[in-house]
């Protein structure tokens, strides 16, 4: 097993924390999201802490870590599956049985109604997400609690009830004459379950960024606008794909009165953006693509919709991690990509593909700081004490709160984007992974 750690802590021209080599059982306890995370992105006194991993799995070996998760693997057997997303370091992939990305992990964990328990490993609102669509009975892990997402944090029941409100007050409540609502609430995959439950109970829907297109059109078909919230950048390169101008999107930003606006900014509204972003996504520049194609003329760029609108119209491509790898898998000819997205992943499509030339457009862009908090010593803990007969780490969301949010859900796996028919719903990791 490659160790991106040992990455992190070799390259001297790197911006990342070189705390980022240090093991997050450190930090689990600290508030914050960890090291390597934007100084400016500041953990809710809520966000959950991971209580103490015992010793034997913070001072074993990593190749010991491997032969426990395996062996534990082996006897828990269809007990249990464990979900990886594609940012995952890759100590952790290798004992994935799918690799996805959100919306890709959201169906898998629809398509293991026999296990007894969903190990997840990726971030606190996906496994919320799982323990939601799950089957009665089913237990939902995450390895880390201390695992979140600065962008889910960055909206709150509390702003996002306050805006509804003054958004109704003025758009009024009564469809028009073709029986739109004034307001359609959509979220990002990306929010906490609590969100997705206020969509679900206000006529909206959830998306990702495989479906975002589909989603708004789905929206659009039933409301005069929308409110997309926590991603402004994906709200935003979605919408102008629709011919949606900058001037119909206005941005909501939650700590001021009437998110900033006026009436009068907010009368020609279609898309209403929530002040909110992800931070790795964020690094991502136009200087960085020039330098690529000066560099790499004729390379491929392809960046996530994550990342700000000049970055994605300077590119040539965007699209969701699913459609980054579909791009280099389906590349018959050798190519040069130049990627814009998290560096796990960018580094392991090098790896499995070396008849490409592929690099990651930011040259010093760290991992998503809380997606790195999952450790193979965790992932022991949680499969050895389901050998034991114990849950550990199990996310549990309220049935009220589930209920609303399951609605929101369903119809997001009902929006299928075009080329899901012919893309798989999940990938198993052994058809990708050595």
């Amino acid at each position: 097993m490659t160790s991106v750690n040992l990455t992190i802590a070799a390259a001297p021209e790197s911006a990342c924390d070189p705390d980022l080599a240090t093991a997050p059982w450190d930090f689990d306890q600290v508030p914050g999201y960890g090291p390597g995370a934007s100084a400016n992105d500041v953990a809710p006194p809520s966000a959950p802490r991971q209580g103490t991993l015992p010793a034997e799995y913070r001072e074993a070996p990593e190749d010991e870590l491997h032969a426990r998760i395996e062996a534990a693997r082996a006897e828990l057997g269809s007990r249990v599956v464990v979900l990886g997303h594609y940012y995952q370091r890759d100590e952790i992939v290798a004992h994935a049985d799918f690799l996805g990305d959100s919306f890709q992990l959201a169906n898998a964990a629809q398509t293991v109604p026999d296990a007894e328990a969903i190990v997840f490993c990726g971030v606190h609102f996906m496994a919320e997400t799982a323990d939601i669509l799950a089957k009665p009975g089913q237990s939902v892990i995450l390895p880390n609690l201390a695992a979140g997402c600065s962008m889910a944090d960055m909206a709150d029941i509390d702003s996002v009830e306050e805006a509804w409100a003054s958004l109704m007050d003025v758009y009024g409540t009564e469809p028009d004459a073709d029986g739109r609502q004034p307001v359609i609430p959509v979220t990002y995959m990306n929010s906490a379950a609590d969100l997705k439950a206020f969509c679900g109970r206000n006529g909206g829907i959830v998306c990702t960024s495989s479906n975002a297109e589909t989603v708004l059109k789905w929206a659009f078909e039933r409301g005069q606008r929308v409110l997309f919230f926590p991603d402004q950048h994906l709200g935003r390169n979605t919408a102008k794909a629709l011919g949606i101008t900058e001037e119909q999107m206005p941005m909501w930003s939650p700590f001021q009165r009437m998110g900033g606006n006026t009436p009068e900014t907010l009368a020609d509204a279609r898309v209403i953006l929530w002040h909110g972003f992800c931070s790795v996504h964020k690094r991502f520049t136009v200087d960085q693509i020039a330098k690529a194609r000066a560099d790499y003329p004729g390379v491929r760029v392809i960046v996530h919709p994550e990342c700000p609108a000049p970055v994605v119209d300077a590119a040539d491509e965007a699209g969701s991690t699913a459609y980054i790898r579909r791009a280099v898998t389906t590349a018959t000819e050798p190519t040069v990509f130049a990627i814009g997205t998290e560096i796990n992943m960018v580094n392991r499509l090098a790896n499995e593909h070396p008849q490409h030339t592929i690099f990651c457009l930011d040259p010093t862009v760290c991992p998503c700081s809380t997606m790195y908090r999952i450790h193979p010593g965790y992932l022991a803990w949680v499969l050895e004490s389901l050998v034991k007969g114990e849950v550990v780490n199990q996310v549990t969301v309220p049935d009220d709160v589930a209920a609303d949010a399951k609605v929101a859900l369903e119809r997001m796996l009902a929006a299928k984007p075009p080329a899901a028919s012919t893309s798989p719903v999940v990938e198993p990791v052994a058809t990708t992974v050595a």
